[in-house]
């Protein structure tokens, strides 16, 4: 048996968790594996769970043996399984996979027919492992299709916005009330908002839904920093934006001889925001979060607009 394993991509991630039962089927989910581990930290306790009773045969059951076998004993795959040390130390070897918490750790391993999409929680007792069985064409057939993005519309199919499947959206309603929704990628005209048993709609119902509710809808970009600094015309001071948040913040800081915003790129760099982001960030928080000016992909290095006769408004990060 043929396995490669590697660190599991952001978006790969996704589906490390729990999926509807509309995503297990597109993505061809076999069934998934959780295991605990006892005080000692050194055995585990599964549990196996199917959801395609024709998927899980025998010739199955060979192969997710020689797997499970594989990452526990094999060096080449580092040997994770044998206790939760052993997990903990191979994930503190692999920073990179790193969930955004910082305690979860998300890898992949493949073979011919099927992909194995692993959560490892090494601080944990319980759901110490948690590994999902896909399908590897249907996999990364919906994947692939998942690329475009999530398109919202109006009730006339006029496309206000994409995200990428995963991403967050934010609806804001007449009385106040704020509600950030996960939203996933079923097909061009579907997509899941929130979790339960009812949260499948086509675009079009849920602009229709969107419209007579009063709501209003933005795009809560995981491309884009939580918060960032920067500058407005009418306010000589640093401002601080939020995303999702219309307007800004004053922010004191001592410019000690530097121009105000050479401060601002410098506390920005510190946290990790691009330029490109800081850019869309006061778009977003003085235009509004639905417009093309408020995604980093629009921005240079330098976060200066790009040009380009042929960009597309929909485009998903």
């Amino acid at each position: 048996m043929e396995l490669t394993f590697r660190t599991a991509t952001p978006t790969e991630r996704l589906y490390t968790a729990s999926q509807s039962m509309q995503l297990k089927g597109q993505t061809g989910c076999v069934g998934h594996l959780r295991a605990d581990t006892g005080m000692d930290a050194q055995g585990f306790f599964k549990k196996w769970q199917t959801y395609q009773l024709n998927s899980d045969n025998e010739e199955f059951k060979r192969e997710f043996e020689g797997v499970m076998n594989a990452l526990v004993s094999d060096g080449q795959y580092g040997g994770f399984l044998k206790s939760r040390d052993a997990m903990r130390d191979f994930c503190q070897r692999h920073p990179e996979s790193s969930f955004k918490d910082g305690f979860a750790f998300g890898f992949r391993a493949d073979t011919a027919q099927y992909s194995y999409l692993i959560r490892l929680n090494p601080y944990k007792e319980e759901n110490t492992l948690i590994l999902y069985c896909y399908r590897r064409d249907s996999l990364e057939r919906h994947m692939k299709q998942a690329e475009k993005g999530i398109r919202f519309i109006t009730p006339h199919y006029e496309e206000k916005f994409r995200i990428a499947d995963g991403d967050m959206i934010r609806i804001r309603c007449p009385d106040g009330r704020q509600l950030d929704r996960e939203c996933r990628y079923i097909d061009e005209c579907h997509v899941e908002v929130g979790k339960g048993w009812d949260n499948l709609y086509h675009i079009c119902q849920f602009a229709e839904m969107m419209e007579r509710s009063g709501n209003s809808v933005i795009p809560l970009r995981s491309s884009l920093p939580l918060v960032c600094y920067g500058k407005v015309p009418e306010k000589r001071a640093i401002v601080m934006f939020e995303r999702g948040f219309d307007g800004y913040r004053s922010a004191s800081f001592a410019t000690k001889g530097r121009t105000s915003q050479k401060l601002v790129d410098e506390l920005n760099s510190e946290m990790g925001v691009t330029k490109a982001q800081a850019a869309a960030m006061l778009a977003g928080a003085t235009q509004g979060w639905a417009t093309p000016a408020a995604d980093p992909k629009n921005y240079d290095e330098q976060g200066q607009p790009i040009k380009s006769r042929n960009r597309d408004r929909g485009d998903a990060r």
